[in-house]
């Protein structure tokens, strides 16, 4: 196989880093990007064999790149605290990385979201697929405020695996995530020159209602299912908002 690393971002994630980590000790290089944690974050990822980094916070696409930058090994493996790579992933990791075709600079995972410990089947949430292995000489990650996302040179392979995704700790922690990424997604517009009217975040929150509840299945999610959509909706009529009061000021 392959040497590759595994590349963390941290902020006060000590309740879930310990079982990130765990799900990747197969890999020869563990490298954790934390931008001051007040917590015992950098203590437990040291404890377990990461190299640790204390960089400060540079926003979601630069921080991931820069930890990817401090990889030793060509191939990494990108992840989030909340986020666990189960046995059946790690034999398929290891099955590819021993016969990468060359062409072949990418790999995505199908990647299982839990809310309230229950898998969402819908509502948007799976399969998720996501790129989160790179070898990091034939891509980066676009500059975007949220959302960021991996651009590579090569071919892409969809993998039959996933990752584990434990999403948030409770409904105080998703609302607060849905105004960060409100705000940032509107930054991210008014730089694009999009422009918006006074009835654009009612339509957008709407649209993202039905779009989640009802074509994505989200009614069948349950109770869950309803919350996902309502802050989906809420988050959309908050960019838009946000977008129209950045354009007003």
């Amino acid at each position: 196989m392959k040497p590759f690393s595994v590349a963390i971002i941290t902020y006060n994630e000590e309740d879930r880093i310990r079982d990130c980590i765990e799900s990747v000790l197969f890999a020869d290089d563990i490298v954790v990007v934390d931008s001051c944690s007040t917590d015992r974050t950098t203590t437990i990822a040291r404890e377990l064999g990461a190299r640790v980094i204390v960089e400060p916070w540079r926003g979601f696409a630069l921080q991931k790149q820069f930890a990817v930058d401090n990889c030793k090994n060509d191939w990494v493996l990108i992840l989030d605290a909340d986020e666990r790579v189960p046995p059946w992933t790690k034999e398929i990791i290891i099955s590819e990385l021993k016969d990468n075709q060359k062409d072949i600079t990418a790999y995505s995972f199908k990647r299982k979201n839990y809310m309230n410990n229950k898998w969402i089947r819908h509502s948007g949430w799976w399969p998720d697929r996501i790129i989160r292995l790179v070898r990091k000489d034939a891509g980066y990650f676009e500059k975007r405020s949220v959302h960021e996302k991996w651009i590579t040179k090569g071919k892409i392979k969809e993998l039959n695996a996933y990752i584990e995704h434990l999403s948030f700790r409770d409904y105080s922690e998703m609302v607060k995530k849905m105004n960060l990424y409100s705000t940032l997604s509107a930054h991210d517009l008014k730089e694009k020159g999009t422009n918006v009217h006074a009835i654009s975040p009612l339509s957008h929150g709407l649209w993202m209602f039905f779009r989640t509840y009802i074509f994505e299945r989200g009614i069948f999610d349950g109770f869950e299912g309803l919350m996902i959509s309502v802050m989906n909706a809420m988050g959309s009529f908050l960019k838009y908002a946000k977008l129209r009061e950045l354009k007003r000021d």
